[in-house]
C-alpha cells in the first residue's frame, strides 16, 4: 500500500466509493460482485473495475467459488487482513493500550499500562513508548505498517494538532494550551503517518466501525462525564474545529450558579472523568466506618489505595456501600444522555471508556433514568448497551481511522 496523507479531511467522489466497496468486502466478505453491486445500488460493471484495481494492488484477493443459482458460479472476493498494518495506541479511565492490528481490525499485539496520573507532556512520552514496545514486538510486520493512530483526551485541533488539555486548577478545571507537536514527534522518530484524535471520538469511531449493525448510522459514545463522541448519518462528527463531544459548560467565577441539589453538582457542570465516583465513595467510606471494614477486606484496598477499579469491583459483588454510589452516578449519566437523546436522537448509546466494567446494574440504572427524563418518542427505539471493545475501544478506534483513509486513498 502507498503512503497515505491523514491529515487531509475531505474525500473525493472516487475515495468514497473506495472505502464503500472496501467496507462492504471487509465485513461481509467473502462476498460476490453481484452482492457488492446489489449492496451499493451501483451496476456490476463499475464495480469489478474498483474490485480489479483492489486485487491488483493485493488489499482483495479472490477465493472459492459461490454456489451458483444457474450459470456460471460467481467468484467471491475478500479483503487481504495482511495487506497492511496500524498502530493503535488509547488512552481510557484504567489504563493505556497499545494494539497492533490487521486491515480486518484483527488484534496481533497488544501491551498495556496502568493509566498515568501525570502532565499531558509525561502522557506523551508514555504514548511514544508504547508505540516504541509494539514496534519492538511486531519486527515481522514493520515493512507492511502503514500508520499510527492515537486517541487523547482533550481538545484537539483538527488542522494544527494542538491540544487542549483539562487541567485542575485550584479548585476547578480549565482547558491548558499544550505545545505537545505529539503528531510531529511520532511521524519523525517513527518515520510512519500519524494520526491524533479525541479519545471519545475515537471509541465512537471504533464501535460503529467494528461492532454495530451497518443500519445503525446516529450514535452517542459515553466515554465518561466528560465528553462523548457523536456519530450522525454514518460519518463522526467533529464540529468545525474538531472540538464537539464535550458536555459541560463552565465558568469558575460562577460557580455558584450551577449549585443544584439533583445531580451534585449540576449535570451541566464539568463532572470529574469518573462522575466524582472516587470522591463519592471516599465520603460514604469516612461516614459508614463499620461497612467500611467491609468494603476494604472486599477489595483489598485500603483508603488510601482506593481506586474506580474497585469501587466496580465491589459493585458487581453487590457491596450496598458501592452499589449505591454506582447507583447515584447512573442517574446522574443518565440524565445527561437523556439530554443528549432529546437533542440529537441516536439509534444507539455505547457507554464505554472503563465503565463498561461497572456492572449490569449499573447500565439497568442508567437506562431507567433515561427512559425517565427523555422524550418517550425518542426513547422507544434506542438502544443503550456498553461497548463491545472494552478497553481496546479507543485504541482500535485510533487505528480504524487510519483504515478508512488508507481505503479511500488507494490509488
Amino acid at each position: 500500500m502507498r503512503e497515505i496523507d491523514l491529515q487531509k479531511e475531505d474525500y473525493t467522489e472516487k475515495e468514497r466509493r473506495n472505502i464503500d466497496i472496501l467496507e462492504i468486502v471487509r465485513k461481509h466478505g467473502p462476498i460476490s460482485r453481484p452482492d457488492i453491486s446489489k449492496e451499493m445500488g451501483i451496476n456490476v460493471v463499475t464495480i469489478s473495475n474498483y474490485i480489479d484495481e483492489f486485487i491488483k494492488r493485493n488489499v482483495v484477493y479472490e477465493k472459492e467459488l459461490d454456489v451458483s443459482e444457474g450459470g456460471r458460479r460467481p467468484v467471491l472476493l475478500d479483503l487481504n487482513p495482511r495487506a497492511g498494518f496500524v498502530v493503535g495506541v488509547g488512552l481510557n479511565l484504567m489504563n493505556m493500550v497499545g494494539l497492533l492490528v490487521d486491515l480486518k481490525g484483527n488484534i496481533v499485539t497488544k501491551t498495556q499500562i496502568a493509566r498515568p496520573n501525570a502532565s499531558v507532556r509525561e502522557i506523551g512520552d508514555c504514548l511514544l513508548e508504547i508505540v516504541r514496545e509494539i514496534l519492538r514486538r511486531s519486527k515481522d510486520y514493520t515493512s507492511d505498517i502503514i500508520g499510527v493512530g492515537v486517541g487523547i483526551a482533550g481538545l484537539i485541533h483538527k488542522v494544527s494538532g494542538t491540544i487542549h488539555w483539562p487541567q485542575r486548577v485550584g479548585g476547578y478545571y480549565t482547558y491548558e494550551s499544550v505545545d505537545l507537536p505529539l503528531r510531529e514527534l511520532m511521524e519523525k522518530e517513527f518515520d510512519l503517518p500519524a494520526l491524533i484524535e479525541n479519545d471519545a471520538t475515537s471509541a465512537c469511531f471504533g464501535e460503529h466501525w467494528h461492532n454495530l449493525d451497518s443500519n445503525i448510522k446516529n450514535v452517542l459514545y459515553m466515554f465518561s462525564g466528560v465528553g462523548c463522541g457523536i456519530m450522525i448519518n454514518g460519518e463522526v462528527y467533529r464540529g468545525a474545529q474538531g472540538y464537539a463531544g464535550e458536555l459541560s459548560v463552565y465558568n469558575y467565577k460562577e460557580d455558584t450558579a450551577f449549585n443544584c441539589e439533583a445531580g451534585n453538582p449540576c449535570f451541566l457542570k464539568r463532572w470529574d472523568i469518573d462522575l466524582g465516583i472516587t470522591a463519592d465513595m471516599k465520603a460514604v467510606l469516612a461516614r459508614e466506618l463499620i461497612k467500611a471494614q467491609d468494603f476494604y477486606t472486599l477489595t483489598s484496598t485500603t483508603a488510601d489505595t482506593l481506586d474506580l477499579k474497585s469501587i466496580f469491583m465491589a459493585g458487581r459483588a453487590n457491596d450496598a456501600l458501592a452499589r449505591a454510589v454506582l447507583k447515584k452516578a447512573a442517574t446522574r449519566m443518565g440524565v445527561r444522555i437523556a439530554y443528549l437523546v432529546n437533542l440529537l436522537n441516536p439509534q444507539a448509546v455505547v457507554i464505554g471508556g472503563g465503565f463498561e466494567e461497572a456492572g449490569e446494574e449499573f447500565l439497568k440504572d442508567v437506562a431507567a433514568t433515561v427512559k425517565e427524563w427523555a422524550f418517550r418518542e425518542a426513547t422507544d427505539d434506542i438502544r443503550i448497551v456498553y461497548s463491545q471493545l472494552r478497553e481496546n475501544a479507543v485504541a482500535l478506534g485510533a487505528a480504524s481511522l487510519v483504515m478508512q483513509k488508507a481505503f479511500g486513498r488507494l490509488w
